[in-house]
């Protein structure tokens, strides 16, 4: 069968990936320093962005894309210097995906530091619904 156009557009928006499917490519984007494609392909509009506290600069949650790619050009305009990072493999488990995020970075008016973080996911419906933090 042959889709054109504004027809293949809707049956691929249609198509669900799988919870392996989502975290692979995660990995895939996040390895490549593009946080934010990651967010907008692959999350909900609803989604829920959870740090491990709050901070005078970020929220304890954040509700929203909109607003959780937002808190990402906030945290990116608070690096002087990214030094590089790493993704483990995640892993799976039903509907939920893990791994470490490892940044080797220099915040403005701070010496370099690496950060390290277990990110943890919630998908539903073949979306991200929720991320959530551990340091």
């Amino acid at each position: 069968m042959y889709l054109a156009g504004r027809a293949f557009a809707e049956f691929a928006k249609s198509i669900v990936m799988t919870t392996k499917e989502i975290a692979n490519r995660l990995a895939e984007l996040c390895r490549k320093g593009e946080f934010e494609n990651a967010q907008k392909e692959l999350y909900a509009e609803d989604a829920i962005s959870i740090e491990p506290y709050a901070t005078p600069a970020f929220e304890k949650e954040t509700k929203g894309l909109n607003a959780i790619i937002e808190k990402g050009h906030k945290f990116q305009a608070m690096i002087e210097q990214s030094h590089g990072a790493t993704v483990s493999e995640p892993l799976v488990s039903g509907n939920a995906i893990a791994f470490v995020l490892n940044m080797d970075i220099t915040m403005r008016g701070q010496k370099r530091s690496s950060m390290g973080e277990l990110c943890v996911y919630t998908v539903k419906d073949g979306k991200i619904v929720s991320e959530q933090f551990f340091m």
